[in-house]
């Protein structure tokens, strides 16, 4: 098959996803995934060529084809060129910041492109992503939630970027008005945490190694200020549940000191979402990573919480 018969197979693949069948879809994904076994620039490129010229075509069928997309650069990660990789990602980073209201496929689609490539392409997808990224202006909920994924799928290459994005993100929190932006920052900050975490624990096989808890303790913290003290207090239980997921391994980043000053109103506030939630599992997995937090720096305060801790989690 020469290379133009594959990509006029690609296209007239594509002009068939405007068929509403989901079954005639899921076979149009599986053909372009197949040619992209043997093909993968060709038609990661056909893909890209296509959606930019079909610029009005519906995004239920624009989902199939970056899900395609997403499979190809995933499978083929380790051979992947840098021209067509960056082509790819600014095709995705478009697609995905194109709507600003959230619609949620087919931006989900266009991030899991950003997040495939990023496994390799770390520097490129960064470079792109951040542009859309500037402070004062709060981001769009899928840079966020994109940032999020990068730092769990690529840990050693995302983690020496959240410093930069923790400092021009704190100031954003206090801008976020909806429930589903706090909600994606609390996502965020979870993973971020998470992954400086699992960092910190390999340094040894870091790029950097002379990564410490202490780049990040200052700005964790001040972010926990604004989800324990402020969002924490929501109505809404989603939002609250977002939170309660961050806190736990931001408590590992926290300034010793701070949290130990903290543990007297934390543990009682988490200990009070038992009575609000009817999901228990979260609040008792941060909790426990909030008392391994505080067993970790010698917390002398946690003997004060243990009759309150025991009484609410005895029932449980």
């Amino acid at each position: 098959m020469t290379e133009s018969r594959v990509k006029k197979t690609a296209v007239a693949l594509m002009d068939a996803t405007t068929d509403k069948d989901p079954l005639v879809q899921e076979q149009i994904y599986n053909a372009l995934c197949y040619l992209g076994e043997s093909e993968p620039e060709e038609i990661l490129n056909s893909c890209d060529e296509y959606l930019r010229q079909h610029d009005k075509l519906a995004y239920p069928h624009r989902i199939v084809i970056l899900k395609a997309m997403e499979a190809v650069v995933k499978n083929n990660i380790a051979y992947l060129d840098k021209s067509t990789a960056k082509i790819v990602i600014f095709l995705a980073s478009n697609e995905m910041t194109k709507s600003k209201e959230i619609i949620c496929d087919w931006q989900q689609a266009a991030s899991n492109v950003l997040v495939a490539a990023g496994t390799r392409f770390i520097n490129k997808v960064m470079e792109e992503v951040l542009t859309k990224f500037q402070p004062g202006i709060l981001p769009h909920y899928f840079i966020m939630q994109t940032f999020a994924n990068l730092s769990v799928s690529n840990v050693f290459g995302m983690v020496p970027f959240l410093n930069s994005i923790l400092g021009t993100m704190l100031p954003m929190l206090g801008m976020a008005k909806q429930d589903n932006m706090k909600s994606v920052f609390c996502y965020a900050l979870q993973h971020f945490s998470e992954s400086i975490q699992e960092y910190l624990a390999n340094l040894d096989k870091a790029p950097d190694p002379t990564v410490r808890k202490d780049t990040f303790s200052n700005e964790i913290f001040n972010a926990y200020d604004v989800l324990f003290h402020i969002w924490l207090q929501s109505r809404e239980a989603k939002l609250r549940l977002a939170v309660v997921k961050a806190l736990g391994p931001m408590s590992h980043l926290m300034p010793s000191e701070k949290l130990e000053e903290q543990l007297p109103k934390l543990v009682p506030g988490i200990l009070a979402l038992y009575k609000k939630h009817a999901e228990a599992f979260y609040v008792t997995k941060s909790l426990c990573q909030i008392l391994e937090a505080s067993v970790n720096v010698g917390s002398r305060t946690l003997d004060t919480q243990l009759d309150a801790l025991l009484n609410t989690l005895h029932p449980q």
